[in-house]
């Protein structure tokens, strides 16, 4: 059955072409220079970089899960959403640590060490661990990337998940090789257009569909459960279907998150984007507007969630019958593994000979007309799967021509988060492994196809992980909590901390590193043999509170067991980066004019925390509320929106001025 028209495998096809023509184009362009290849030359525009940093963060994966989210809770599902889709981490890389990156003069955030920790033993350990750890994270986060593409493209054509996701991540891998940051960028900016034009559309579509507040709340409660439905108010405790019951106690998980957030931004900002732009200043600018623009995918979201709650209520006025399909299915194939479930649905949906004729025709019987679309939403649990809601509302909501352009705007958010994390992490291997160790004499034109080498093995090794895993919600939490919380700590501490060396950043690193495999393992091997076991290697917060403590030990240890930093390369980082933290006599080493105004920026940056969180928090409710006509929520959350914003401004935006660094 073919769901898409000529028009839209047009629009798609068009599309492919403009990227991979785009990439071909700007393949000598990139190959000038390593610096070109990986910043572009260190000259392209701050709103270049913000747009590009919009798309970079949106990706088919997340925008599923979040829909899913807000299915489930309305625009609540916002605060679950603090764990990563929310981006808060955007908040502190836009005051302090983007611009403390691009300070340093460095291309990737591995040869950073170097710049910290010095050119000797200790420093180049600390080079080759930040390396390895950055390749470690990118192959989570592709692997995450890999089975949701899979998941959602598996319902418009007939192939099984792992065929539709390799197809495109080895388009978005070629233009990404051959044309390096440069295709990044200009791509992500057409990519960009694209799936604004698809949110205009949908929010509009989903706008109509409601007639009403009371109206919607009270579908709501009926498909959902959730008399809160229609609520903004982050609840102490929730109802949660199987399979996400660790969500239930909402007010706890999303502080939790925020934490989290902050935490894990005091490390971060070590992007191509902000090595790349050309001052300070630019730096706080592409991520003011890189946030500004991360709003219009809400309310798309949100739109896909509202369409949902109307497509489940005419699908299965009695969702019992979930219960049974996923039963019947259990029994035909017998044992499967929730890892394959749906796998297995697509091969019944595109490979229907190969069961017997019985079965089908049950099939058909109890899920009735239109079951092959019903199909898609039936979870490993017999419920509703939420994970499924985006792409059943495109194929039995969204028009045939319209399709297609929704399709190529989430497959460009895709292809977009995909590249950007591509072409970092290309350069951990090539700059700060290869060309520094392996071969420091390599020419331009060996060092970029030792680029395109590394590219097509690390995206082979990710695409093997995402398809070992339940969910793609399961990986996503190893990858935040686990890997994330192994690897924090080292991170934060290069920093902050002035007796904090390379030797303890390396060995922290490492052990968090290890740490997080571990916890994977036992996620897949041990979990179920205990309650214990499977509360500590499953939920979210025992996996980042083991692995945070496991890396804190390691770089404690490591650093005191190994030489402090030299006096010089110390003073060289603090005077030109210019931290906060406990950097003890540091600041003497310079004149009293400049002490005052690194205080007076410390200030700033610090206080301006606060209203920056929730500026970003109620931008992006306001337009949730506004589409679901909760106008009274909406009054109010514009109220705190604005002073957040007067704020911001007064306390950070208006001392943002062009600085060298």
């Amino acid at each position: 059955m073919s769901y898409l028209g000529q028009g839209d495998y047009f629009v798609i096809i068009i599309y492919f072409l403009i990227l991979i023509g785009l990439g071909l184009y700007l393949k000598k362009k990139a190959s000038a220079s390593m610096e070109d290849y990986f910043l572009g030359g260190r000259q392209l525009p701050w709103w270049a970089l913000g747009i590009s940093g919009m798309a970079s963060f949106l990706d088919i994966t997340g925008t599923m899960m979040i829909v899913s989210f807000l299915f489930l809770l309305g625009p609540r599902g916002l605060f679950v959403e603090f764990r990563g889709g929310a981006v808060l981490v955007l908040a502190v890389m836009m005051l302090w640590t983007g611009k403390w990156h691009r300070r340093s003069g460095c291309i990737t955030n591995a040869e950073w060490m170097i710049y910290r920790f010095g050119d000797t033993a200790s420093g180049r350990f600390a080079r080759i661990a930040g390396a390895v750890a950055g390749i470690a994270s990118t192959i989570g986060m592709l692997a995450y990337l890999a089975q949701g593409v899979g998941l959602f493209l598996s319902m418009f054509v007939p192939f099984p998940p792992w065929m539709c996701s390799l197809v495109l991540i080895a388009i978005a891998t070629i233009y990404t090789l051959t044309s390096g940051f440069y295709g990044v960028v200009y791509t992500d900016i057409i990519q960009s257009v694209v799936i604004l034009v698809a949110v205009v559309g949908v929010s509009i579509f989903a706008f109509g569909k409601v007639t009403s507040a009371d109206q919607l709340a009270s579908l709501a409660y009926e498909v959902t459960g959730q008399s809160e439905w229609m609520s903004s108010a982050c609840s102490w405790k929730t109802t949660m279907p199987e399979g996400y019951e660790q969500y239930s106690f909402l007010f706890i998980v999303a502080g939790f998150y925020l934490f989290r957030n902050i935490f894990f931004g005091m490390g971060a900002g070590g992007e191509p984007k902000y090595f790349g732009a050309r001052n300070d200043a630019e730096c706080g600018k592409l991520t003011f507007l890189w946030t500004n623009l991360m709003m219009f995918r809400w309310p798309m979201m949100m739109g896909f969630a509202v369409l949902g709650l109307y497509l489940v209520k005419d699908f299965f006025p009695d969702q019992g019958v979930l219960g049974d399909a996923a039963a019947l299915i259990k029994a035909q194939v017998g044992a499967i593994d929730k890892s394959q479930w749906a796998n297995e649905i697509s091969s019944i949906l595109h490979s229907s000979e190969k069961y017997p004729t019985a079965f089908i025709t049950q099939l058909q019987e109890i899920l009735g007309e239109g079951w092959r679309i019903k199909l898609h939403l039936i979870s490993y649990e017999g419920t509703v799967n939420p994970e499924r809601i985006l792409p059943a509302v495109i194929l039995r909501d969204i028009p045939i021509g319209f399709r297609g352009l929704i399709l190529v705007a989430l497959i460009a958010a895709c292809m977009s988060t995909f590249d950007s994390i591509l072409n970092m992490t290309i350069g951990f291997f090539t700059r700060d492994i290869y060309q520094a160790y392996l071969k420091p004499d390599a020419t331009n034109a060996q060092l970029i196809r030792m680029s395109w080498i590394f590219g097509v093995v690390l995206v082979g090794i990710s695409f093997l992980f995402g398809y070992t895993a339940d969910s793609i919600n399961d990986i996503w939490d190893w990858f935040i909590m686990a890997l994330g919380g192994g690897l924090v700590i080292p991170s934060i501490l290069r920093f902050y901390w002035a007796r904090f060396n390379g030797g303890g950043y390396a060995i922290g690193t490492i052990v968090g590193l290890i740490g997080a495999v571990l916890m994977r393992v036992g996620q897949m091997y041990f979990a179920e043999m205990t309650p214990f076991l499977e509360v500590l290697f499953r939920n979210p917060a025992s996996q980042f509170f083991v692995t945070v403590l496991i890396g804190l030990t390691g770089a404690v240890v490591g650093t005191y067991l190994t030489r402090p930093t030299d006096t010089k390369v110390l003073e060289h980082f603090y005077a030109t980066t210019r931290p906060f933290g406990f950097w003890g006599s540091m600041s003497k080493s310079l004149n009293a004019d400049v002490r005052v105004q690194i205080f007076a920026e410390h200030r700033q940056d610090v206080l301006a925390l606060p209203f920056a969180i929730c500026w970003q928090v109620t931008l992006f409710l306001l337009p949730m509320q506004l589409l679901i006509k909760s106008y009274q929520a909406f009054a109010i959350t514009l109220v705190i929106f604005i002073v957040s914003l007067a704020g911001l401004y007064w306390v950070w935006l208006r001392h943002q001025t062009v600085k060298s660094g």
